[in-house]
């Protein structure tokens, strides 16, 4: 424990929702859902006007649509949402090289180590002025909480919420935490609360008492003294830059159940790929695969089996989840698949062979054979042309999930609204400016595509160097920005223009740029 309020938990306000609020003026002040659509999708996050009507995170998507019927359901924007965390983890690193990101929309921040803070007024500066730079740079509201631990952070944050600071000073630990519940603490999930409401513990207050030998009768020897610490407000969890990732998986919940066992397998293959994406992407290789299966009554069975070295390969791990599929009993029905790998390195089996045996041989090329034909490049496959005189399959019919960016080549940027019966319907409106008018277009219009997600907050100028300007342009026209460099890495500097916005351009090229006259753009 510290004697100083110098560590920072920040959560941002209801990320997802908020984002797609800020990101769509029609929906300010109105319930927002986004998660998963399907009849078993699931809530990511409600909006703060969502949540007085019953739905909160992780709610089945059907129950959230009997609660909030008037509410706007859209599809998750991932892209949108990694780029403003960038852009928010950018600010923390300003404050500490020591940022333990828990999330997208979550961290702890060591402002000891960093500098920024050694006392209770340095502290409360720190994250005031953390609060307002989020505000300016991504146009959100984050809840700060400052304490001497991270358990104790974090619940100043909880307790902050929405758009505000708690700070927790050292010495009214035990105080502040006595009459929690016991959920509170980390490590205390449903299982654990439960067990501890049988044996007649409901609040933080009543651990303490319990004292340290009954908690680890309960609970063992590491988790029961752990909370015994805990429950007396002592936390000495350092806060880590880097979390060291102990599995990469992907899974899929289906909208009806399968039972069809071909289909399963194709599924799995599918989800092996995924998986292997990831763990590519993310630098590693694994060598115990696992597999969940989710049948029609809910119960959940897991099956791994481990590899001879780590791997990377798509192949292998397709091959290895589905021998573990071939044990698993699916005639029932199967809601959910996942697939996953463990035992992660920085390196695969293969390489280190292939290694081996190139610095075993020499490099030589070998010439075909004189009597060996060489077939040209391109040339087309033998047969009868059959495959060639084949008509092409029909075009799949685009998608434009709820919520998503779209560009239309008149109307110009927007987000969909709804589609079905292969119309879409468009919000022509973009962040920051008054709410938009509604259109429906058919699906397969070539002038409507999806389109990168528009920036929350308006791009600073970049300054040009002395005499690079246009003609007729001072060089004191355009604005610079200290955070101009931060908001132009995350986001990028262009994206395609709009019939209107091209004529705009093109008629204010024409009057000197001045961007009066007649380069007033067409509605």
């Amino acid at each position: 424990m510290r004697s100083a309020p110098t560590i920072l938990h920040l959560d941002m306000d209801a990320f997802f929702a908020a984002a797609e609020q800020a990101a769509k003026p029609s929906l300010r002040g109105k319930p927002v859902v986004v998660g998963g659509l399907g009849p078993r999708g699931v809530v990511s996050t409600a909006s703060y006007e969502a949540r007085r009507f019953g739905v909160h995170s992780a709610m089945p998507m059907a129950q959230a649509r009997r609660l909030a019927p008037n509410a706007a359901y859209l599809v998750p924007r991932f892209s949108l949402y990694r780029t403003i965390s960038e852009q928010v983890m950018e600010l923390l690193g300003r404050l500490s090289p020591l940022v333990e990101p828990l999330s997208l929309d979550e961290a702890f921040v060591d402002l000891e180590a960093g500098g920024s803070a050694h006392d209770t007024a340095s502290a409360l500066v720190a994250g005031e002025r953390l609060r307002e730079d989020i505000r300016a740079v991504t146009g959100l509201t984050g809840s700060v909480g400052l304490a001497g631990s991270k358990m104790l952070a974090k619940i100043g944050s909880e307790q902050a919420k929405p758009d505000g600071l708690v700070l927790i000073e050292p010495g009214t630990e035990r105080e502040l935490l006595g009459p929690m519940p016991v959920r509170t603490l980390p490590g205390v999930g449903p299982a654990t609360g439960e067990h501890l409401r049988r044996a007649g513990m409901t609040t933080v207050a009543e651990l303490a008492e319990a004292g340290e030998d009954e908690l680890v009768r309960l609970l063992g020897k590491a988790h029961g003294a752990s909370l015994y610490r805990m429950a007396r407000g002592h936390d000495d969890r350092p806060v880590v830059s880097e979390r060291e990732t102990k599995s990469v998986s992907v899974e899929d919940t289906f909208d009806v159940d399968l039972h069809d066992r071909v289909r399963v397998r194709v599924e799995v293959e599918r989800l092996a790929d995924r998986c292997v994406q990831r763990l590519r992407a993310a630098g590693h290789s694994g060598r115990t695969v696992v597999l969940k299966v989710r049948r029609y009554d809910f119960s959940t069975l897991t099956r791994s089996e481990t590899l001879r070295g780590p791997t990377d390969d798509p192949g292998v791990v397709r091959e290895a989840a589905g021998r573990l599929l071939e044990s698993v009993d699916t005639t029932g029905g199967v809601r959910l698949l996942g697939v996953g790998v463990t035992g992660l390195a920085d390196f695969t089996q293969e390489d280190l062979f292939a290694q081996a045996a190139a610095a075993e041989r020499p490099a030589v090329s070998t010439p075909p054979a004189q009597d060996e034909p060489v077939e040209p490049a391109g040339s087309p496959p033998e047969g009868d042309g059959s495959a060639l005189a084949q008509e092409p399959e029909a075009p799949a019919e685009r998608r434009f999930p709820a919520g998503h960016d779209v560009l239309h080549a008149v109307y110009g940027a927007g987000w969909v609204q709804g589609s079905g019966l292969r119309r879409v319907t468009v919000r022509f409106e973009e962040p920051g400016s008054a709410p938009g008018r509604v259109k429906t277009f058919w699906v397969d219009d070539p002038e409507l595509a999806l389109s990168e997600p528009l920036p929350l907050v308006p791009l600073p100028l970049v300054p040009e160097p002395p005499g690079s300007g246009r003609p007729g342009q001072p060089e004191s026209g355009r604005s610079s920005s200290p955070r101009s460099s931060l908001s132009q890495s995350s986001w990028p500097a262009s994206r395609p223009k709009s019939r209107s916005e091209s004529r705009s351009d093109s008629d204010a090229g024409r009057s000197g740029g001045s961007g009066s006259g007649s380069g007033r753009a067409r509605p």
